[in-house]
C-alpha cells in the first residue's frame, strides 16, 4: 500500500470518527419527547450520520486494498454528503434564529409567544393538520405528569427552570393570574380576558394547555433549544469532514501519480 493510500485510509478512519458524535446528536435529539411527536425532525440527522459513517467505511476499504473505482466513488458520495450537512446546518440555523421567549418577573422560567419563531415552522410545525397529532401525543407523554413529583411548593415552582415545553403546556399563561395548587392544577384567574388561553387552560390532565398557543411557542422553544445544541456538535464535525475531504482528494491524486508512475517503471522494466 502506498503512502498516499496509508493517508487516505487514516482519514476514512477518522472521517468515520466524526459521523459518532453525528449519530449520537441525532439520536440524543429523537429522544426528546418533542421530536418523539414531530416525526419528520426525528430521524435526518442519525440518517446523514449513518450514511458518512458507510461512505467513510467504503474510503478504507478503497485505500487499504487499492481500490481506486471505490475511492473516486466515496470521493464523489462524500462530497454530497457535506454539502447536505451544510444544508441542514444553514437550515437550522435560520429556522430557530427567532426566540420567542420573554422573561416574567418573580419567575425562573420562561414563557413564550408564538409569533416570536419563524413562519416556517409555525406552518410546518403547528399548523391545524399537524398540531391534533401532536397534541395528543403530548397529552400522552409525562412532560407534564412529572412535574408534580419535581416540585412540592409554589416557590419551588416559580423558581424552577422548566423546559419551555412544560412552561407552555403545562401550566396557564402567567398572565391570566391563576393561583397555584400544584404545577398542572391552577384555579381562581384574576385576569381570565387577559389571553384567549386563559380560556383554554383545563385542569383535567389529558388536556391542561395543549390546545394553548403557548404550548405551540413551548414546542418551537423546545425544538430551538435541543437544535441549537446539536448544531455545536455538527459544525464541529462538519469542519472536520471538510478538512480531512480536502486531504483525502490531494492524497487520492497523489495515489493515482504513484500508480501510474509504478506502471511507467514496470512498462521501462
Amino acid at each position: 500500500m502506498g503512502v498516499s493510500n496509508k493517508i487516505t485510509a487514516v482519514l476514512n478512519f477518522i472521517a468515520l470518527l466524526c459521523s459518532i458524535p453525528i449519530i449520537g446528536a441525532g439520536i440524543w435529539l429523537a429522544s426528546k419527547p418533542d421530536n418523539e411527536c414531530i416525526h419528520f425532525f426525528r430521524w435526518p440527522v442519525v440518517i446523514l450520520g449513518i450514511l458518512i459513517l458507510l461512505v467513510s467505511l467504503a474510503g478504507f476499504v478503497g485505500a487499504y486494498w487499492n481500490k481506486q473505482g471505490l475511492l473516486a466513488f466515496h470521493l464523489f458520495c462524500m462530497a454530497i454528503l457535506i454539502v447536505l450537512l451544510l444544508i441542514l446546518l444553514v437550515f437550522a440555523f435560520v429556522v430557530t434564529r427567532p426566540d420567542g421567549s420573554y422573561s416574567i418577573a418573580g419567575r425562573g422560567y420562561k414563557e413564550y409567544r408564538l409569533d416570536g419563531f419563524s413562519s416556517w415552522l409555525r406552518d410546518h410545525v403547528t399548523n391545524s393538520e399537524n398540531w391534533g397529532k401532536i397534541r395528543t401525543c403530548l397529552a400522552d407523554s409525562d412532560v407534564c405528569s412529572k412535574l408534580s413529583g419535581d416540585y412540592m411548593t409554589a416557590e419551588q415552582f416559580f423558581m424552577a427552570h422548566i423546559s419551555p415545553l412544560q412552561s407552555g403546556c403545562c401550566k396557564p399563561p402567567t398572565i391570566c393570574g391563576y393561583n397555584y395548587v400544584n404545577p398542572t392544577l391552577w384555579i381562581n384567574p384574576i385576569s381570565p380576558t387577559a389571553d384567549p388561553d386563559c380560556y383554554l387552560w383545563s385542569n383535567e390532565q389529558t388536556q391542561l394547555c395543549y390546545s394553548c398557543n403557548s404550548c405551540k411557542a413551548g414546542l418551537l422553544g423546545n425544538l430551538r433549544k435541543e437544535w441549537r445544541k446539536a448544531n455545536v456538535i455538527l459544525i464541529v464535525a462538519l469542519v472536520a469532514l471538510i478538512w480531512i475531504y480536502v486531504i483525502a482528494c490531494s492524497a487520492f491524486k497523489n495515489a493515482q501519480t504513484e500508480d501510474l508512475f509504478r506502471r511507467y517503471k514496470q512498462g521501462w522494466t
